[in-house]
């Protein structure tokens, strides 16, 4: 049996875990797995002779948790300079009733999808549909 630890910057929650554990003990040949949201990082026990470490890593990067988080940045573009489909920035105001406070304000349009990167978030099926 294999023991290894990898860092799994995505997985921030406890439902990340719960996913990251299905995907894993799907696999054949693992036998054992150790998550932490707090820690994000998962330590997964497996027999090498029925997986490769390779095949592990690829099943949790196409499920989106290795790697950093995808996650917009404001760019110094003007609003009205930038394509729409580049269109991100966040619009200050300081109000009259409160005083020298600044707020920020986001316009962000649904698209059928999550409105923050998580992995493992799709609509909810039920177990009829599968």
């Amino acid at each position: 049996m294999t023991v290894i630890t990898l860092e799994l910057p995505a997985m921030y929650g406890d439902h990340h875990v719960v996913e990251v554990r299905r995907i894993l003990f799907e696999l054949k040949g693992v036998e054992e797995v150790y998550a932490s949201s707090g820690f994000h990082a998962a330590e997964i026990a497996f027999d090498d002779k029925a997986i490769r470490e390779e095949d592990i890593v690829a099943k949790l990067e196409a499920a989106g948790y290795i790697g950093g988080l995808s996650i917009p940045e404001e760019t110094e573009i003007p609003a009205n300079e930038s394509k729409p489909s580049e269109l991100f920035y966040r619009h200050t105001e300081a109000y009259a009733q409160t005083s020298r406070v600044v707020s920020f304000g986001q316009s962000v349009g649904y698209e059928g999808r999550a409105l923050w990167p998580c992995p493992g978030m799709s609509p909810i099926t039920s177990m009829a549909e599968e």
